[in-house]
């Protein structure tokens, strides 16, 4: 086996220069934690064309593997929800569904966490393992449970984390359920992005305990929040910077497809836009877009003569807005019981009026029948998101 300790080593040092490891205790883990180990039975490279380079772990060229396994990047581990590399051709196509996350974003969440000795921690999606290999390091293997919803992705977090010699509490089920029987935690991580954070979280962290997750579900425009758990079931806090995992699968929605045309036979309203709806590809603005309207998609199309074709759906409320580039701008058709593009557009109006503060301005409250988000103390950056 390689000696990969000068990556490691290497790792650590990128990680401090880039302000990310900030404490002499996730140093050591970082150290001691061999990512290529959590990486098995291999990964999926990205090559032109939407495809992917299958490189197993058993029989790669042993150098090429650890320079892989040390990039500064996620590396996707599963495709379509079950294809593993060991499994598939030199080129594939297929959507991620596992990953192991950058480990800038493992570490800089780890950091965030604040934890202590003696800590319970609860780590929503297992994935690889790596991070709960981590957190085993620094706070005991007995103080970590970590919850996969996939039962072959949570056996070979398992196999890695037995061959790196730690044993946790590895619970196979719903991540979003969490796992009740260890509780209260006093910390509770999510590897995953859901839509909102489940009020089971909350009750199952005891008060002063802090809770971090990715908030959204596209995949860019999404906030990593922090709150801290108070007295009755309620969690307060803000989105702490920009932050991006792939959706939970009990939360995931399904892209709008088919017959875009038919969808949007039938317009209420068509008007010049006040903005463009380019807009949406940043990030913030995207954001946004997801507070207005939660359960917004954004979705890109071409005309038969190539002329860039852009949507808004809301499927739960059946409204759209149809987007087509003109020789002044952009016109918006909207239908539906809503008009998508006239809330979105109201809403990144406003933030622009408000200097467009960063992401890190958005402050949140959780309660067991809503969502409150709010930017300073304007009406029109205050959203608030009922749960049914």
């Amino acid at each position: 086996m390689t000696d990969t300790a000068p990556e490691r080593r290497a790792l650590v040092d990128r990680l401090e220069k880039a302000g990310i490891l900030r404490t002499f205790q996730w140093r050591d883990a970082v150290e001691a934690v061999p990512r290529e180990l959590f990486l098995h039975p291999g990964v999926f490279l990205p090559v032109d064309g939407g495809r992917w380079r299958s490189v197993s772990a058993v029989g790669a060229d042993p150098m090429e593997w650890t320079r892989i396994a040390y990039r500064d990047e996620s590396l996707t581990t599963q495709l379509d929800g079950h294809l593993t590399a060991d499994q598939a051709g030199d080129l594939v196509s297929g959507v991620p569904t596992s990953s192991s996350t950058t480990p800038v974003t493992v570490v800089g969440m780890l950091e965030e966490l604040d934890v202590k000795e003696g800590h319970l921690v609860l780590e929503i999606g297992t994935g690889t393992g790596y991070s709960s290999a981590l957190m085993c390091h620094r706070l005991g293997e007995d103080n970590v449970t970590t919850v996969e919803v996939d039962p072959g992705v949570a056996a070979r977090a398992d196999a890695a984390l037995e061959t790196a010699g730690y044993s946790t509490w590895t619970v196979t089920g719903d991540g979003l359920l969490g796992h009740p029987r260890r509780a209260p935690y006093d910390r509770v991580i999510a590897t995953c992005a859901v839509r909102r954070i489940p009020h089971t979280w909350i009750r199952q962290t005891r008060p002063g305990g802090t809770i971090l997750a990715t908030l959204g579900s596209w995949p860019y425009g999404t906030g990593l929040a922090k709150v801290t758990v108070g007295e009755g079931g309620i969690a307060e806090g803000r989105i702490i910077s920009r932050s991006s995992f792939m959706q939970a699968r009990s939360q995931f929605t399904a892209p709008v497809s088919g017959d875009l045309s038919a969808r949007t036979a039938y317009a209420d309203s068509e008007r010049e836009t006040k903005l463009p709806p380019t807009m949406l590809d940043e990030w913030m603005p995207a954001f946004l877009t997801q507070l207005a309207a939660p359960g917004a998609q954004f979705t890109r199309a071409t005309t038969s003569d190539g002329r860039p074709l852009l949507y808004v759906f809301d499927p739960d409320r059946e409204s759209f807005a149809e987007f087509v580039a003109n020789n002044t701008g952009w016109a918006v058709r909207q239908g539906g019981p809503v008009a998508l593009w006239d809330d979105i557009e109201q809403t990144i109006v406003a933030w622009q009026d408000a200097g467009s503060p960063d992401i890190s301005a958005v402050r949140l409250r959780i309660t067991d029948r809503s969502h409150t988000y709010w930017i300073g103390d304007q009406p029109a950056l205050r959203w608030q998101h009922r749960i049914a």
